[in-house]
């Protein structure tokens, strides 16, 4: 009997920033359940309180983290957001000096991460970051796949039913241009 090659690919565990251990992510998850807000030592606390308040009063249930420094990885992030979003339901964004990470369970992933962009890179300026997080999230998608989906299905029909008209006539012409040549041929007259 041959061997199974089965292959099982299992997920990988997710790993947090270095500076994270479990201590440090128990109190985290507590200051962002006491306010939806932590930061090391209530850096920028006041601001970022404001932006959570903001985005809550839009519809946005947003919890906001920051850690120091930059993690090894930035996928780190958002290992820590999915850890933090498995007890703060709503959308969560981890904030390092210039990464950032984010878990939401009613935001998709794509405009997740265009709003990632926006804040990326602010050097340590959480309160910018965030409101540019926030700002992005809170934009209407101003592109709709299903209308350009739409345009462009509509557009491939009328492109081939286009053709099989042309092609049609063209058949219809090559006829009448072989049967009059056969005509000529016999000598038949021509009515």
């Amino acid at each position: 009997m041959a061997p199974s090659y089965t292959s099982v690919f299992s997920p990988m565990a997710a790993e947090l920033p270095p500076s994270i251990n479990d201590s440090a992510l128990r109190t985290i998850k507590a200051d962002v359940a006491d306010n939806h807000v932590a930061t090391p030592k209530g850096k920028d606390q006041t601001g970022l309180e404001a932006i959570v308040t903001e985005a809550r009063s839009h519809g946005i249930p947003l919890s906001i983290v920051v850690i120091p420094g930059n993690p090894g990885h930035d996928s780190n992030l958002r290992d820590l957001a999915t850890e933090i979003g498995k007890v703060q339901h709503g959308t969560v964004v981890v904030l390092s000096d210039d990464w950032v990470g984010t878990y939401s369970d009613s935001i998709s992933r794509v405009k997740l991460e265009w709003a990632e962009d926006a804040a990326k890179g602010k050097q340590g300026n959480s309160v910018e970051a965030a409101r540019d997080f926030v700002g992005h999230l809170e934009e209407p998608e101003s592109v709709s796949w299903t209308a350009i989906t739409s345009v462009l299905l509509a557009g491939t029909a009328l492109a081939i039913a286009g053709l099989y008209w042309v092609k049609s006539r063209r058949a219809a012409r090559e006829s009448a241009a072989a049967t009059v040549a056969e005509r000529d041929e016999l000598g038949a007259p021509i009515r």
